[in-house]
């Protein structure tokens, strides 16, 4: 007997990235769509049940139908808002900046679909400005469901008139719900997850992987990051979480690695083609090799543990703005930035030399206390130099972002772990060393 599809329901949004140095704009479908594309690579059989304004119906049917979509509900009319989401930041370095056009004049009207959605018993939703509990009466009394929870959910209260009929649920650390619930303790949002009863509970960790929970045996398996150059990040929790209960359920740590594995490639084209090759490659490896690639395990939660020193010149004075979004993105991941200007003091020129000797002291022991450095030298402070200098020394790790490349010499990227004038590239190193300490600290 051939399987019943997994049965997507949600909003589709046309995402709208604006342009920047080195990449132009982009504008396509995005919402629930990107999960489909992910099914679709993948081979997985699905249907979508979709929240949607009236002009993109007809263009979303038929973009879907031509990527492996073997049915379409139109679930409800989105009302006064376009559905248009401008996105300032594709790569996810720092927060995206996402902007939802009219977002409060929007409304949601849902449609008579009769008893269409009846036969899918396997249902993955991902709340939007629909009314989840409206909606549950549309679906076989049989049907279990996964959900991704990501910005328009409080709290896990949406949920709750689901319980019994649950096999997952996903979220990711950029959700306002994780930050709210989990950013300072994970228990607390895993006391709610329980009270809900799923099978599994996924959280993804951005760039330091993810963790894979299962409620019904209390253990829980980290599945690495594979960190390389993001092209965009827009879409690829959603690509995770659809592959992952595309996959199946009773399977769920290979289910992650799988997931896990088809949302890398989606960040690094917006290709449809290109990305379901890369798929169809990753296919064909089994559970024990995609381990044995390895890639990067860092928890959210173990990233304050290991400190971080900013060596640039962080001046009040100075115009700084590559600075300023370095400290941002480090912030926006969870890392404990020590910033010595700050922390120390800003001395004005011509200061006492005792009053110099003491603020160099105290430097050095901030420095000390931090695990690694994240630099930014900017016109070949000299200070900053100095202080990656001191920490190559120590062989701590020196993480060099030079976006204006005014220090491209040998000492410099030489002795630095990663040297680049891209910040994505130098967040990943950063990871990547991060996690190797986190990896040695581990009994």
């Amino acid at each position: 007997m051939e399987s019943v599809p997994l049965l997507v329901v949600g909003e589709i949004i046309v995402d709208f990235t604006t342009a920047r140095p080195g990449a132009d704009c982009k504008l396509r479908l995005g919402g629930i769509v990107h999960a489909a594309r992910g099914l679709w690579a993948s081979g997985m059989p699905y249907a979508v049940a979709a929240v949607c304004p009236r002009y993109l119906l007809n263009q979303a049917k038929n973009y879907l139908k031509r990527h492996g979509c073997v049915d379409f509900a139109w679930l409800g009319e989105v009302m006064g808002a376009p559905n248009v989401i401008v996105i300032g930041d594709a790569t996810e370095v720092s927060h995206q900046g996402y902007q939802d056009l009219l977002r409060e004049e929007k409304s949601v009207e849902i449609q008579d679909v009769a008893d269409a959605l009846h036969i899918y018993t396997e249902v993955l939703v991902f709340p939007g400005s629909y009314d989840l509990a409206s909606v549950k009466g549309l679906f076989s009394p049989e049907a279990r469901y996964s959900f991704d929870i990501a910005y328009d959910a409080e709290d896990f209260s949406v949920l709750e008139s689901f319980v019994g009929h649950i096999n997952a649920v996903i979220i990711s650390t950029s959700s306002p719900l994780f930050l709210n619930r989990g950013s300072d303790d994970i228990e607390p949002m895993l006391e709610d997850v329980r009270r809900l009863n799923p099978e599994v509970f996924l959280l993804k960790e951005n760039r330091g992987g993810s963790r894979v929970f299962n409620i019904r045996t209390d253990e829980s398996d980290h599945v690495p990051a594979q960190l390389s150059s993001t092209v965009n990040s827009v879409g690829v929790g959603d690509v995770y979480s659809a592959v992952m209960v595309g996959f199946g359920t009773g399977q769920w740590k290979e289910a992650a690695w799988r997931g896990a594995m088809v949302a890398t490639a989606y960040s690094q084209t917006t290709y449809p083609d290109d990305f379901q090759k890369d798929v169809s490659r990753t296919q064909k490896l089994s559970l024990e090799e995609l381990r044995d690639l390895g890639g990067t395990i860092l928890p959210w939660h173990a990233r304050p543990l290991f400190p971080i020193y900013l060596a640039a010149p962080d001046f009040s004075y100075v115009e700084k703005p590559e600075v300023d979004r370095a400290v941002d993105a480090l912030r926006y991941h969870n890392f404990l930035v020590r910033r010595p200007i700050e922390e120390n003091g800003e001395l004005p020129l011509g200061s006492d030399p005792a009053l110099l000797q003491l603020t160099f002291r105290s430097d050095v022991a901030l420095l000390d206390e931090c695990k690694a450095v994240f630099a930014v030298p900017l016109a070949r402070d000299p200070g900053t130099l100095v202080e990656m200098g001191i920490a190559i020394a120590r062989d701590q790790p020196v993480i060099t972002f030079d976006p204006r490349r005014e220090n491209n010499n040998t000492m410099v990227s030489g002795g630095s772990s990663t040297y680049s004038d891209d910040l994505d590239t130098c967040l990943n190193g950063l990871f990547v060393a991060i996690s190797k300490l986190w990896m040695k600290s581990q009994p």
